[in-house]
């Protein structure tokens, strides 16, 4: 025997509301969610450390007050941690097999005020031995920094490191 289900009726006007939807075509329906609801934008970040996670490297990018750390927007498509590969290597010239990119823990950061999401993941290299290239357009400066000792860095930054115990905001 099964249990019984009880259906609520729904108020008038939703009702007609739903029928007018439902009966738009898919592509119609698709667009009109999009526009309403709220939408998130992804990005991947990279925290270069090295073996004792007591120096992370950090980059300034225009207007260049600031730093930051090795991200991007994914492209469409595209898994988180191939957008942190590919972010890596255009801004800093480090090249890592995906392999060796960890995700953090926490693995993702949800910006709620910018309604974006970082996935975030760990990558350790030798500050003496990793050739850093940068572009000068996109990145204008790279360095090791003491993890305990941290430059003035963006509010997303600052906020994004906090989650990691890093920084001036971490608990």
């Amino acid at each position: 025997m099964t249990p019984s289900v009880k259906r609520r009726r729904a108020p008038l006007v939703r009702r007609a509301v739903g029928l007018i939807f439902y009966s738009l075509p898919s592509g119609l329906r698709r667009r009109i969610v999009r526009i309403a609801m709220p939408t998130y934008t992804l990005g991947s970040v990279v925290l270069v450390m090295d073996e004792a996670a007591t120096r992370l490297l950090m980059l300034r990018q225009p207007p260049g007050k600031r730093w930051t750390l090795p991200a991007g927007l994914l492209n469409r498509g595209e898994r988180p941690i191939e957008g942190a590969k590919r972010e890596l290597a255009e801004e800093t010239g480090i090249e890592a097999d995906l392999e060796e990119l960890v995700p953090a823990v926490p693995c993702a950061v949800v910006h709620t005020s910018g309604r974006w999401v970082d996935n975030v993941f760990r990558l350790v290299r030798d500050p003496e031995s990793t050739q850093i290239i940068v572009d000068g357009h996109e990145v204008w400066d790279a360095a090791w920094h003491q993890a305990d000792d941290l430059p003035e860095m963006t509010r997303a930054t600052a906020r994004l490191l906090s989650n990691y115990g890093l920084g001036p905001e971490a608990a």
